[in-house]
C-alpha cells in the first residue's frame, strides 16, 4: 500500500480535471490526477472530439454528392463505415496520449484506478497493484457523467446502442430511430441520415433541439425534414420490443400509441452523474439527483471538497468544466477569481447545419422581464455564404431595449460553431449594441452576419 501526500486530488482526467491539474501545477502545487479509465476523460475519448471526426467524413460525403454545383466531377461516391470509424478513433487516440504528455510536462502525478473519498483530506485509489492511499488538503471531484438510460429502453450494444455503440457500430443502420433531440441525439441523426439511413428523432418536448431559441429549432427542424428526417415531436418512446433483427417502437403521442418498427436504436435522453464508488455520502456531500450540488465557486460545503464539470450539473459543457477548472485551481492557490456565469458560457450542435449560441433566448429574455430588440439575418444575405454554397441559415441577435446590453446570441447554418465566440467575447466584456455596430467585420466573411444581426435590431441593417 504506497501513501502520498500532495497540495490537491483531482479524481477525474477529463476535460474539467486535467485542466484543473495542470493549472494548479502552474502554480506551483503538488498535484495528482486520478482516473479510472481513460486521460482526458469521456469528451475526448468517447464524446466531443470522436463525433466530430465522425461529422467531418459525413460532411465530405455530403459534398462529394454535390459537386456538380462547383462545377467538379465526382463519381462512384460512396464510404467505408469502418474506415470512418477508424479515423474518428486515431484522432481520440492521437490526442488521449497528448493529454499524458501535458500532464508528465507539468510534473502532475497519475494513478489510474477508482477513486473513493474516504475521510476529509483522504483518497483511496484501487489500481491493478493494490491500493494507493492519497492524502491532500483539497480534493477536486471532476468524475464527469454517462448516459441516462431509461427503464425497457436500456442499450444491448445490438439493437439498442447508446452513444458510445454509435460511434463504433456494428454495422450501419438502415433504419434508424433516436430518441432525444438534444446535442448527442441529433449529432448521430445528422451522421447517420447523410450516409443514407432512413431516420426517425423522436422528441418528448414540442420541438427539436428544446434548449434553443424557438426561431432557430423551427429552422433547424425545416433543413432536417428537408434532409429526409422524420421528426416526431411531442412523443415519447414507452417501451422497445426486441428480435433478432429488429425492434419494435411503442410511440406514445396525444394519449394514443402506435407501433413503428426499426433495425437501430439509439438512445440519448441525457445523463447521469459518475458519483457511484466516491462515497460522497459519508463525507457529507450533497448529491441530487445523480449530480454533486456545489455554490458558485464549485464548493460542495465541505471544506476542501471542490465539484466541476458535469458532475456538478447543467450546462454539461467541456468548455465549463475547463473553466471550473481552472477557477478552483487559482482559488486554491489564494488568487482572486470570478465565478464562471452561465449567460456567458457558448452551446455548439454540429449537426448539418450547425447551431450555436450565448445567452438567453427571445422567450427567456421576454420571461426575465426584458424590453428587447431583436435583430436577425439570414445566410442567403451574405455573399461569402453564398460563394460557399451554403444560403440556408441565419443569425439572431437580443438586446435589452433600454440598455443595448446583449443579452443573448443565437445561430444556425455553416460554421455557425466557429462564429458564435465573437458574441461570447462581446457579453464577457458587457458590451452593448453601440460597440457591436462600431466593430469593423472583415469582408467577405460569415461574420458580417453577426454584425449585420445587430445594426437589424436597431432597423439599420444594410443587405436585408
Amino acid at each position: 500500500m504506497a501513501q502520498q501526500a500532495y497540495d490537491v486530488i483531482v479524481i477525474g482526467a477529463g476535460p474539467g480535471g486535467y485542466v484543473a491539474a495542470i493549472r494548479a501545477a502552474q502554480l506551483g502545487l503538488r498535484v495528482v490526477v486520478v482516473e479510472r479509465e481513460h486521460l482526458g476523460g469521456i469528451c475526448l475519448n468517447w464524446g466531443c472530439i470522436p463525433t466530430k471526426a465522425l461529422l467531418r467524413s459525413a460532411e465530405v460525403f455530403h459534398l462529394m454528392h454535390r459537386a456538380k454545383e462547383f462545377g467538379l466531377k465526382a463519381e462512384g461516391v460512396s464510404f467505408d463505415l469502418d474506415a470512418v470509424v477508424k479515423r474518428s478513433r486515431g484522432v481520440a487516440g492521437q490526442l488521449s496520449s497528448g493529454i499524458g504528455h501535458l500532464l508528465k510536462k507539468n510534473k502532475v502525478a497519475v494513478v489510474m484506478g477508482a477513486a473513493a473519498v474516504t475521510a476529509p483530506g483522504k483518497v483511496s485509489v484501487k489500481t491493478d497493484k493494490g491500493t494507493d492511499t492519497l492524502s491532500a488538503p483539497h480534493i477536486i471531484l471532476a468524475t464527469g457523467a454517462r448516459a441516462r438510460e431509461l427503464p425497457g429502453l436500456e442499450a444491448d450494444g445490438d439493437r439498442v446502442w447508446t452513444y458510445k455503440h454509435a460511434l463504433t457500430p456494428k454495422r450501419m443502420p438502415k433504419n434508424l430511430l433516436v430518441i432525444g433531440s438534444g446535442a448527442i441525439g441529433i449529432e448521430f441523426a445528422s451522421f447517420f441520415n447523410t450516409l443514407g439511413a432512413k431516420t426517425t428523432v423522436v422528441e418528448v418536448m414540442d420541438r427539436v433541439l428544446p434548449v434553443e431559441d424557438s426561431e432557430i429549432s423551427a429552422f433547424a427542424r425545416k433543413q432536417f425534414v428537408k434532409q429526409g428526417m422524420t421528426i416526431l415531436e411531442k412523443t415519447s418512446v414507452k417501451k422497445l420490443d426486441r428480435s433478432k433483427d429488429k425492434v419494435t417502437a411503442h410511440l406514445e403521442a396525444g394519449g394514443k400509441t402506435t407501433t413503428a418498427e426499426f433495425d437501430t436504436v439509439i438512445s440519448a435522453v441525457g445523463i447521469v452523474g459518475n458519483t457511484e464508488g466516491l462515497e460522497l455520502e459519508k463525507l457529507g456531500v450533497t448529491v441530487d439527483r445523480s449530480h454533486v450540488v456545489t455554490d458558485e465557486y464549485c464548493r460542495t460545503g465541505v471544506d476542501g471538497v471542490y465539484a466541476i464539470g458535469d458532475l456538478a450539473g447543467a450546462p454539461w459543457l467541456a468548455h465549463k468544466a475547463s473553466h471550473e477548472g481552472v477557477m478552483v485551481a487559482e482559488m486554491i492557490a489564494g488568487q482572486k477569481v470570478h465565478p464562471i456565469k452561465p449567460g456567458s458560457i457558448p452551446g455548439c450542435t454540429y449537426c448539418h447545419p450547425q447551431i450555436a449560441s450565448v445567452g438567453l433566448t427571445e422567450a427567456r429574455a421576454k420571461e426575465a422581464g426584458h424590453e428587447v430588440k431583436v435583430g436577425r439575418f439570414p445566410f442567403i444575405g451574405n455573399g461569402k455564404a453564398i460563394a460557399l454554397g451554403e444560403p440556408d441559415g441565419m443569425v439572431k441577435t437580443v438586446f435589452d431595449a433600454k440598455t443595448g446590453e446583449l443579452l443573448g446570441a443565437h445561430m444556425v447554418g455553416a460554421e455557425v460553431t466557429e462564429l458564435i465566440q465573437g458574441y461570447t467575447i462581446a457579453r464577457t466584456l458587457e458590451s452593448t449594441e453601440a460597440e457591436l455596430m462600431h466593430t469593423v467585420f472583415p469582408h467577405p466573411t460569415l461574420s458580417e452576419m453577426m454584425h449585420e444581426s445587430v445594426l437589424d435590431a436597431w432597423g439599420r441593417a444594410i443587405h436585408f
